[in-house]
């Protein structure tokens, strides 16, 4: 009887047991993948990190090493080369000196058909001889067509007398600019005018006088020299030039997409630097003043060559936008594009000794302008 009793409780207990057993064996069990997971999630987290690591000391590389942001660099290694471009018609604007005329001889290299322009017909005679012997050119293949920008109202029957000799118009190169020196407080209004209508709006103007026949052939490719002041904001003592640059970029960033469907595209060019003769014609404060400056040759600057070679890529390539310039430029622009507040400060803070190296060397200018007209 007793035994009869026992028995029940003796195997409750049992099952008890077996079922306590069993949920701890498969806590145990369970716990182990979820400790294989956190451990596998980690490893993925270290291969992801070191990746982004390579990556960043990758583009850290070529932006201290090279001469264009990166997309540039990759372009002008694996992309197309400007030799894709022969046969295309060329127009080029403010092709009489500096990058234009650089330019120039980078599409005569390719067997481009051209078309140079610019205000001294007598330099664009001289560009356009040096075009036929570099690219082994007939006198057919380059047409000189003298232009002043500003002159809106002849753009029209300059893009006529084009069609007339070429019958078609593939790249328009708006490049003809000028500069200014000046601090941004003194400057006169008629400067601003000056630049505004030479930088912005007579690209604008030219190109709308373009457009309507690449459009109706659905191809076509508009660049545009803008320049690294189009993107940033600096000590430079040139606030009108600075200025009119970064309207150009809003101009042309805003035609970009209205054109894309036509199979057209727009090239804004940013070069830095460049050892060109962009002083010799630069404005001064007061209307009619003209720098009449050089250069310095000892400073660390680019050959216009060599920013048109990277400027006949970009456009092989129909890059929406380029950037060209020494590593000081390349450096600025991209802490600017990511790091903006950064750069901001970097300017204040760095502007008043950068300020006064200008002044020195326009305070240097004047003095020799007063002996010579003395």
């Amino acid at each position: 009887m007793y035994i009869q009793h026992l028995l029940p409780q003796l195997l409750g207990q049992q099952q008890t047991l077996i079922m306590n057993f069993s949920v701890t064996n498969l806590a145990a069990t369970t716990s182990y993948p979820t400790c294989y997971s956190g451990h596998l999630v980690m490893d993925w987290l270290y291969i992801v990190n070191g990746l982004v690591a390579v990556f960043v000391a990758f583009c850290l590389l070529m932006i201290l090493s090279g001469d264009s942001d990166i997309l540039l660099q990759l372009m002008e290694r694996f992309g197309k080369s400007p030799e894709c471009l022969t046969e295309k018609v060329v127009w080029i604007t403010g092709a009489s000196s500096g990058i234009g005329e650089a330019l120039a001889y980078e599409m005569a290299r390719a067997r481009c058909r051209l078309v140079l322009s610019a205000r001294r017909e007598k330099e664009l005679e001289r560009v356009k001889m040096e075009c036929i012997r570099v690219g082994g050119l007939s006198q057919e293949d380059v047409l000189v067509l003298k232009l002043d920008i500003k002159e809106y109202s002849e753009h029209e029957s300059a893009v006529q007398q084009v069609h007339k000799t070429f019958q078609k118009i593939d790249i328009l190169i708006n490049n003809a600019g000028r500069t200014n020196k000046g601090k941004w407080t003194s400057t006169c209004l008629a400067v601003d005018q000056e630049l505004l209508a030479v930088n912005v709006l007579g690209p604008v103007s030219l190109t709308r006088a373009v457009l309507p026949h690449m459009m109706s052939r659905n191809e076509g490719h508009i660049v545009v020299t803008s320049s690294v002041a189009g993107k940033l904001g600096a000590a430079l003592y040139a606030g009108s030039y600075f200025g009119s640059k970064h309207a150009l970029q809003g101009w042309f960033d805003s035609l970009r997409p209205e054109v894309y469907s036509k199979n057209i595209a727009v090239t804004s060019v940013c070069p830095g630097p460049i050892y060109t003769n962009l002083l010799q014609d630069a404005l001064k404060e007061k209307e009619g003043e003209i720098l009449q400056g050089r250069m310095d040759p000892h400073k660390h600057r680019m050959s216009s060559k060599r920013c048109a070679r990277l400027m006949a890529v970009a456009i092989a390539n129909r890059c929406d936008e380029a950037w060209i310039s020494t590593t000081s430029g390349l450096v600025s622009l991209y802490l600017n594009q990511y790091f903006p507040d950064t750069f901001k400060w970097f300017v204040k803070i760095f502007s008043a000794k950068l300020m006064a190296e200008i002044d020195n060397e326009l305070n240097t200018k004047l003095e020799s302008q007063t002996k010579n007209g003395k």
